[in-house]
């Protein structure tokens, strides 16, 4: 199990406190440093069963500054958004957590942690 965080971020925190309570078996990935190429995001989409605007901070002023909230979100814009995100990862929603069957989940709530936690 991986889990991308940002160590500033409270739900970060907080999942990854569960995650030790729980004595589960991860690998912190700090998405902001190490970041995430395009494939890689391709691949946690593809997990998660989302969409690149889906799991997209619309709120980060990068986002505001280049008008997001008003891209086309279709098939044929979505290499935009994923090339957006590898290019600005504080845009990517926090914590991914990576399970072990293949799947994913954005762990913002403890039940979505736990979801993470009975996958793997």
């Amino acid at each position: 199990m991986e889990i991308w965080i940002n160590p500033a971020c409270s739900k970060c925190r907080g999942a990854l406190r569960l995650l030790d309570e729980e004595g589960a078996d991860y690998t912190v990935r700090r998405y902001l440093e190490d970041v995430p190429s395009a494939a890689e995001i391709r691949d946690v989409l593809g997990r998660l069963g989302l969409e690149p605007w889906d799991i997209t901070r619309t709120e980060e002023a990068v986002a505001k500054e280049s008008g997001m909230r008003d891209w086309d979100r279709d098939e044929a814009s979505r290499e935009r958004w994923i090339e957006a995100l590898a290019a600005h990862p504080k845009l990517i929603q926090r914590p991914i957590i990576t399970a072990d069957d293949g799947t994913a989940v954005v762990g913002r709530s403890e039940e979505a942690v736990r979801d993470a936690l009975s996958r793997s």
